[in-house]
Formats: structure tokens, C-alpha cells, sequence
């Protein structure tokens, strides 16, 4: 994962954040913590002004809750929660090209709910102002997610509720091929799927290892996410539109693949890997623009050997009536 964070993007592993602002670069992306009810935690957030010019950035704190099963978030202010229990600097002053470290600290109520606690530290170019009671920033702004465990009894649950291909195909021709799979999460932390993807060919020889969630991806509590795995390098764009009947050919030809394969997900997460989910998904791999190509040779080739077989048989008994 990079640390660096540039002026309109705040690259979250696992879960992203975006909006602009003065080129700013915060360091590091996310921070994971854990503390006791009761407790005040400290930490450091890094700061580089890349702009021209002295700039004050402000700073402000929203928590946030998942959005859907992409794995973003939806920011719902700083009524209470963890973004009530931080504290750092209203504001930082940088000149052009100054660094500076912005510690921050954590007091976590003597009654906080065990389990997980989500918040963001802003740093906008404009200062915060109040709208609807909450928290809310004027101009772009750009920083850090918190992800706050709080010690003590936190119940797991949740399961694997779907694995398939990326739009439940089952016929493909070439790699890549995206594999998706829907998790949830019943208990009262994010937990992290770890695991992997193994693909077995007709003859059960295995053709690839995936790692089911390189990226480290969290799923939040009371949520569903969606992750996708790649066999082959991820697509930019439709590859099969822009390189053509041919291309597609050759890139068949270079990264064959045919017949019938079988996927077969293994998935731990918890407290010592406890929660445990398998499932397999089965599909077939035709190249069919190389073996178009491959039976029009064969086709081809066929009807001119039999003309010249022909042209043989009359050449052998045009002579054989000549030596008559």
C-alpha cells in the first residue's frame, strides 16, 4: 500500500475516500487501533504541503458507516461515536514543501461498547462549519480513516453468501476471468476474509492459487461487502473490442486454457481464524476464435490435399496408360 495520497484522492486499502483539495499529502492511509474502555490512545497523522505557498488546512472528524457491498464509506458526521472521542489540532499551517507530524489522541468512554468504532480525520482547505447539527466541511478536503477496536467481548457471526463469476458467467474464451464472492458480518467488529482461490482443470491439475483478498479488504459490521478476484490480469477496458477477432486469437494461443474448470474458495476471518466458509463454482473455457481459425487451416488444408491427391491419382494413371 502506498502512504503517499495525492491531491484528489485518498486511496484507502480496503475502503476508499475522495474529494479535493490543495495539494496536500497525508500519511499513513489508515490507522488501526486498539484500546481499553476508559483509556486515551495517542498517534501521529504526516502532512507535506507539495503547493506552492503557504497553506492552512483545517481539521475536522466525521464517523462513518459502509455503503452498499462496494466496501465505501458514508460519512454520517460527528454527533457522537469515535469522531467525538478525538482530538487534534484545529488547524496546521504549512509552507511550501514543509512537513510537519499532527499527533492526535483517542479518549474511549468508560462505557464504549466493546467491538469496532469507525471515524475519519479530515484536514480541508476550508474551515468546517454547521449544517443540520453536524459537522459538515465547506471545501475539499482530504485525510486519514480510524479503526478503533475497543477491548473486551465482541460476538462473530456472519457467513459466505455467494460465489460465482462476475455476473454468474459460465462460458469464457480467454483470461482474465473475475470471480466474485458476498460476505457478511453479523458481529460487532470489521473482520478481514483471508484465504484463497484455487482452480483445478478437467484432469483436477491445479491451474492457479488467488489470493481471495490481496488487498485486505475489511467488512463492517452489520454489512455485506463484495469482493472480485482476477485469474489473469484485470481488464481496462472490453480488451475483446479492442483488439480484435485476430488479437483475440493470439492472446487465446499465448494463454490457452480449454475445458471444463472448477474454482474452489476457502475463506477464514475472526478472532484465530475461527469463522471458516468453502464453496466451489464450476465454468468452461473455449477458445473459440483460435479454434475457428484452427478448423478453417484444417478445412483448408484438407480440401487442397485432396485436390492434390486427385491431381496424383491422374498424374500416376496418365503415365501407367503412357507405358502401356
Amino acid at each position: 500500500m502506498r502512504k503517499l495520497l495525492y491531491t484528489i484522492l485518498i486511496g484507502i486499502v480496503g475502503i476508499g475516500i475522495a474529494a479535493p483539495v490543495h495539494a496536500l499529502t497525508v500519511s499513513p492511509a489508515r490507522v488501526e487501533i486498539t484500546g481499553d474502555p476508559g483509556t486515551t490512545l495517542q498517534g501521529e497523522i504526516s502532512l507535506f504541503n507539495e503547493q506552492e505557498g503557504a497553506r492552512t488546512f483545517f481539521t475536522s472528524f466525521e464517523n462513518f458507516e459502509p455503503s452498499g457491498d462496494s466496501g465505501a464509506p458514508h460519512f454520517i458526521g460527528a454527533k457522537n461515536g469515535l469522531a467525538t472521542w478525538i482530538r487534534a489540532d484545529s488547524r496546521v499551517i504549512l509552507e511550501s514543501g514543509q512537513r510537519a507530524t499532527v499527533p492526535f489522541s483517542i479518549t474511549i468512554p468508560k462505557n464504549a461498547e466493546p467491538g469496532g468504532h469507525f471515524a475519519a480525520v479530515f484536514f480541508g482547505s476550508q474551515a468546517p462549519g454547521t449544517q443540520g447539527g453536524g459537522e459538515v466541511s465547506i471545501g475539499g478536503k482530504i485525510g486519514v480513516l480510524v479503526l478503533l477496536r475497543v477491548s473486551g467481548e465482541v460476538a462473530e457471526g456472519g457467513g459466505l453468501l455467494e460465489f460465482t463469476t462476475k455476473e454468474k458467467q459460465r462460458f469464457f474464451s480467454a483470461l482474465p476471468i473475475a470471480f466474485a464472492y458476498r460476505i457478511n458480518n453479523t458481529g460487532g467488529d470489521r473482520v478481514v476474509p483471508r484465504g484463497e482461490i484455487k482452480i483445478k482443470n478437467t484432469l483436477q491439475i491445479t491451474s492457479a492459487k488467488l489470493l481471495a483478498n490481496e488487498k485486505e479488504g475489511s467488512v463492517l459490521p452489520s454489512s455485506a461487502r463484495k469482493f472480485e478476484v482476477f485469474w489473469g490480469e484485470e481488464p481496462l477496458s472490453d480488451e475483446s473490442e479492442k483488439i480484435g477477432f485476430f488479437g483475440m486469437a493470439l492472446k487465446e494461443l499465448r494463454e490457452f486454457h480449454f475445458g471444463w474448470y472448477t474454482a474452489k474458495l476457502d475463506l477464514v476471518w475472526g478472532d484465530d481464524a475461527s469463522q471458516t466458509a468453502h464453496s466451489t463454482y464450476n465454468f468452461f473455457v473455449v477458445p473459440w476464435q483460435l479454434l475457428t481459425i484452427i478448423i478453417l487451416v484444417i478445412g483448408i488444408l484438407g480440401i487442397a490435399g485432396k485436390i492434390v491427391l486427385k491431381k496424383y491419382n491422374r498424374f500416376i494413371i496418365a503415365q501407367a496408360m503412357r507405358n502401356k
